[in-house]
């Protein structure tokens, strides 16, 4: 019995590398290694709640550098929306399909480990 392309594993390495290469939703966020602690700490904010990049990063318990790293891919995949007219700039989680997917998804997977 021969072994299975797909369980091959220069092929595994082959197709890791496309999907790496060209990252679709869930992992074009989480490939970047402190994005997952952005999200789970916005995800805990109070709604309609506005934030500096010194607070998220506080309360992400990252640094503020972190933060801002990250905030033109949190405001590119509408996870968060700048406050116009800001100073210092604020921003808050944004109302978008986006974050309330990201909102269902942390409920269903809070449930399932209940």
């Amino acid at each position: 019995m021969s072994e299975s392309p797909s369980k091959h594993p220069a092929v595994e390495k082959d197709t890791k590398e496309a999907r790496l290469e060209n990252p679709s939703g869930v992992l074009y966020l989480f490939q970047h290694e402190s994005v997952p602690i952005l999200i789970d700490a916005i995800l805990t904010l109070p709604p309609g709640r506005e934030f500096t990049k010194t607070e998220l990063a506080d309360h992400a318990g990252v640094t503020r550098q972190t933060v801002s790293k990250y905030t033109d891919l949190l405001l590119e995949t509408d996870i968060v929306e700048e406050i116009p007219n800001s100073s210092p700039r604020r921003y808050r989680v944004a109302k978008t399909n986006v974050v309330q997917e990201l909102f269902e998804l942390n409920s269903a997977l809070n449930a399932s480990g209940e």
